[in-house]
């Protein structure tokens, strides 16, 4: 691991340090020459990062199938897939340089982990009053659960049935929890789940006890299992939204049994389009400042895991991203 310092006094480019993975199951930090600010440009330190379980231990893996290298590419990844690449896409931190107006403020990018970044002006979001930067590092992930809750197009008094308690199903969970009359249920196979359900205002169920007939159901567990429980759950011509991304995994369905005669319909859903239903008026940006200014509630506090330091991470993955491991958002604190 390399660990030479955010600014190096014998060399005249400040320096930074980047997680990189490099092989299946291994990591490094790498120090690299941070080149001088260009106009409309913001130097930003670092201060809050999160990983994201779900897709970042696919690429630790290296299970990224090769079809998918190009739209798997994260905005500021580093690097070729499979490996090396620098990956990630949550990242809080100060504006140190740029523009008078911006300075000293709060913003969060869809970064990699690195501590100090180079942005341009558009890609920073600035952190809104009264959502501190440990919470911050959510956005992206607030922000793929609005574009679910769109394409779901969940409403009042609906009968509404999130499978998979992982941050974005929780995330997913709580949104709907305020639409007024709505009977919102988070299911998932781990009880433990239940407390955190219900500290963001919704009904928990394990499979075997979930209400069915629902009028919306929302797949986030990124098992074929879980699927097959969305399936399960849904009411007579009901939209099953899959959120899961598999990776290289094949996944089976059951589509026999009443999916036909139900007339159910299996609808994708991906955060890199803007929900049909608002594209022609939302665009990345008003999307991702709305996901940040949903992330005031301090109940969200609870998704998120003790930090862990930068410094630490290569030897901290195998026990973050590993199989079994019931971390929600894994908080990453810088120097």
């Amino acid at each position: 691991m390399v660990t030479t310092p955010d600014h190096d006094c014998t060399q005249d480019q400040p320096q930074s340090r980047a997680l990189w993975y490099i092989a299946p199951g291994q990591a490094e930090i790498r120090s690299e020459a941070i080149l001088p600010l260009q106009s409309n440009q913001l130097r930003v330190r670092t201060l809050y990062g999160a990983l994201s379980r779900g897709t970042e231990s696919l690429v630790w893996a290296g299970r990224v199938p090769e079809v998918e290298y190009k739209r798997m590419r994260a905005p500021f990844m580093d690097g070729e897939f499979p490996f090396p690449v620098k990956y990630g896409y949550s990242s809080v931190g100060r504006v140190e340089q740029g523009p008078a107006e911006l300075l000293g403020k709060l913003v969060f990018s869809l970064s990699p982990h690195q501590t100090l970044l180079t942005l341009a002006a558009e890609s920073a979001a600035l952190v809104p009053a009264g959502v501190p930067p440990a919470r911050a590092v959510l956005a992206a992930n607030m922000e793929t659960a609005l574009n679910a809750v769109w394409d779901a197009a969940a409403g009042p008094a609906d009968r509404i049935a999130i499978v998979g308690g992982g941050v974005v199903g929780m995330l997913v969970a709580f949104l709907c929890g305020h639409l007024p009359g709505a009977q919102v249920t988070l299911v998932d196979i781990n009880r433990a789940r239940e407390s955190i359900a219900q500290s963001l205002g919704v009904q928990f169920a394990i499979p075997a006890e979930a209400p069915t007939e629902c009028d919306v159901v929302i797949h986030c567990s990124g098992s074929p299992l879980g699927l097959d429980t969305a399936l399960s759950l849904a009411g007579e011509e009901t939209t099953v939204l899959e959120m899961s991304w598999y990776g290289d995994q094949p996944v089976t369905a059951n589509l026999g049994g009443a999916f036909h005669s139900r007339q159910l319909r299996l609808q994708s859903s991906q955060v890199g389009h803007v929900s049909a239903s608002r594209r022609p008026r939302w665009n990345y940006a008003r999307r991702l400042s709305a996901a940040l200014a949903l992330l005031k509630d301090p109940r969200l506090d609870v998704l998120l895991a003790p930090t862990v330091l930068f410094k630490d991470l290569p030897a901290q993955l195998p026990r973050i991203l590993g199989p079994g491991n019931s971390i929600l958002c894994q908080l990453i604190q810088y120097d």
